[in-house]
């Protein structure tokens, strides 16, 4: 099965809107000219705005018990949990490359069955839980939350009509990512190029991983547009891949409760990013579950309505603020933070 993702999970010592998720939508605006502060962009990008001790970008001032704690953290923690990520990885890329020798492949994709696919599965389990035990996970509360008017949703379906063929999750962190390995061992929609990466990629492709070509344009190939990460407290549009098959969902809400460093990933790249999370002692997520959704006949005749359905649902139940914003707006946010240009033009929203 596939996981289909869309942005935001609220924290809970992040702001947080009381605004009613229907009533809570933030379009592009095209119209309003460019921004005359560093608060006004926050404010139009609000998705993407980082509101923890670290600031903009993860480069604000900090106080200084903050940055002697950041110093010590560097000096010890980081060095001891790279190398304990490092051989995490390394451990089930040797999983991997043991279980994909001699086995048939279809386009450069190795095809597991039998003791290899489980050999892949139940490690791969195991090692995502590892690396988020590395990561400052040391544990992760888990909620199967019941809904009070359930016939409202369509959830009084016997089991028969199907199992979840997707679980729809808000999409804050790429820590999303090892915490659905480690729950249900799930395919993902990935970039391609995450298909020719180190050590990564043999894995992808072992996890069934469906690659795409982010916006791509040309004539000859085809491309998609995916979805992206926000700062926990926003809900952006689901795309419809997941709701194509008109099968039961299984909603997901991940929340990522922080005091000083935010595990989610918006307005800082990569590097600095892991470096801070490393540098965290403890790292808080709290998972709620809801109640598979099966889709009703109209919802099934209109994928559209099927994704904006779910999407309302765990906007409600995870107290998230809905957003039309996306992927390209989040690029101009960036650009706009690191002064190579300013978001005054109209920009189009992903697919």
């Amino acid at each position: 099965m596939t996981l289909d993702t869309a942005a935001a999970a609220a924290a809970a010592d992040a702001p947080s809107s009381e605004a009613d998720a229907s009533d809570a939508v933030r379009p592009l605006l095209s119209d309003a000219g460019e921004p005359s502060s560093a608060e006004e962009l926050d404010a139009r990008y609000a998705p993407y705005a980082r509101r923890d001790a670290y600031g903009v970008m993860g480069r604000g001032p900090l106080a200084p018990t903050e940055a002697a704690r950041l110093a010590l953290a560097a000096a010890v923690l980081v060095p001891l949990r790279f190398v304990a990520g490092m051989l995490v990885l390394l451990l089930y890329y040797l999983v991997c490359r043991v279980c994909t020798l001699f086995a048939d492949a279809d386009e450069g994709r190795p095809r597991l069955a039998g003791w290899r696919r489980k050999a892949v599965l139940r490690s791969g389990c195991a090692l995502s839980r590892a690396m988020l035990f590395v990561f400052g996970f040391y544990w992760i509360r888990e909620t199967d939350k019941r809904l009070p008017n359930a016939e409202d949703v369509n959830q009084n379906q016997p089991e028969e009509l199907g199992r979840p063929g997707a679980i729809v999750s808000n999409h804050v962190s790429y820590v999303d990512i090892l915490y659905h390995m480690s729950a249900s061992f799930p395919s993902f929609v990935a970039k391609e190029s995450v298909s020719r990466l180190p050590l990564v990629g043999l894995i992808s492709k072992c996890l069934g991983c469906i690659f795409v070509q982010r916006e791509l344009k040309s004539s000859d190939s085809k491309g998609v547009s995916e979805g992206t990460t926000t700062n926990g407290d926003y809900l952006l549009p689901f795309k419809t891949g997941a709701f194509l098959a008109s099968a039961p969902v299984q909603p997901v809400i991940l929340r990522y409760p922080y005091r000083r460093f935010s595990p989610a990933w918006d307005s800082m790249d990569g590097a600095r990013h892991v470096f801070l999370l490393l540098c965290q002692f403890v790292n808080y997520m709290e998972v709620v579950r809801l109640p598979v959704y099966y889709p009703s006949e109209k919802e099934k005749g209109d994928p559209k309505l099927y994704a904006n359905n779910v999407r309302k649902l765990i906007a409600m139940e995870g107290n998230l603020v809905l957003s039309n914003l996306g992927l390209a707006d989040k690029r101009v946010y960036h650009a706009a933070l690191s002064g190579s240009s300013l978001p005054g033009a109209q920009h189009e929203k992903d697919d």
